[in-house]
């Protein structure tokens, strides 16, 4: 049995389907499917009732996987439990940024990182905000600017900023108006980009739009905005977007407007471990520090 086994133990268990397990480890259905049987095998029990609509725990998976996360808990740990044991020193802290960060985020990461220079080194790692949960619960992230919500055990959330969201449509369509409502886009298709890209709270919004009357839907199989953008330009098609956008879609094919019945808006909080911010965790002055900047 080796450590990745649990790893994609857990994942299966805790989405209770193969194919969001897959994405959310970036790896095929098929091979994740046949590593659940080694480890079945090994462990001479079945772990998962399945077939092709229904994944559930069997009692004895149920019983492995508090087991195994504490076990890979454990693991994931040795990095900063080997640096707490070796005492003060300056160290490397890797805070995750979700992609379009507000500036004023931005802003408030560089003060961070100047005030705590000289007890760490923090540096920057991009990714979506599910990797980088999963990155600061592993420990392989002293903390993450995350897109909310969250919900993960032993995770501290403080929440920083709300940025509302607008609709992007095609300016041969729209251009000149100031605001749409949903009721004019029950025509359009509703794109978004690749499945695993967009933050959870976009999920909430396909449940609003659907009970609005917009039941098309496209996912695009990549993840940038460029590409969105390019479709809905093409027109019949719509994509929710950050409204502060339309400052840089004025002079081109799409435009980006709000919403007359509906006010979304994407919230972004700052996570860590509330074990490594304790006062004798290695991240306590870390985090110390990032909640006087980020809440100043």
């Amino acid at each position: 049995m080796e450590i990745f086994h649990l790893r994609y133990f857990v994942a299966v268990a805790e989405n209770l389907s193969f194919s969001r397990a897959a994405r959310q480890l970036h790896m095929a259905t098929s091979p994740l499917s046949q590593r659940i049987r080694d480890l079945e095998r090994e462990l001479d029990q079945r772990l998962f009732d399945r077939d092709s609509h229904h994944v559930a725990l069997t009692r004895a998976g149920a019983a492995l996987l508090p087991i195994a996360k504490d076990v890979l808990g454990r693991f994931d740990d040795i990095p900063w439990q080997l640096r707490r044991a070796l005492g003060p020193g300056r160290r490397a802290a890797y805070v995750g940024v979700v992609p379009a960060l507000h500036p004023q985020l931005r802003e408030r990461l560089a003060q961070l990182e100047a005030r705590c220079t000289e007890e760490y080194d923090v540096k920057r790692w991009p990714g979506n905000s599910g990797n980088l949960l999963n990155a600061v619960q592993r420990g392989d992230l002293a903390m993450a600017l995350v897109h909310l919500p969250v919900h993960a055990e032993g995770i501290e959330v403080l929440e920083l900023l709300h940025e509302p969201l607008g609709a992007l449509l095609p300016a041969a369509a729209f251009g000149g108006r100031t605001s749409v409502s949903l009721s004019e886009l029950t025509d359009y298709t509703y794109v978004t980009s690749a499945p695993g890209t967009l933050p959870t709270y976009f999920d909430q919004l396909k449940v609003r739009l659907k009970a609005a009357g917009i039941h098309k839907e496209v996912s695009l199989n990549i993840g940038d905005y460029t590409s969105v953008r390019e479709i809905v330009a093409n027109g019949s098609t719509f994509a929710i977007t950050l409204l502060s956008a339309g400052k840089q879609e004025e002079e081109g094919r799409v435009v980006v407007l709000p919403f007359r019945d509906f006010s979304p808006s994407l919230a972004t909080g700052l996570v860590w471990r509330r074990d490594r911010a304790e006062p004798d965790g290695d991240l306590h002055g870390l985090v110390r520090e990032a909640g006087s900047v980020f809440s100043a």
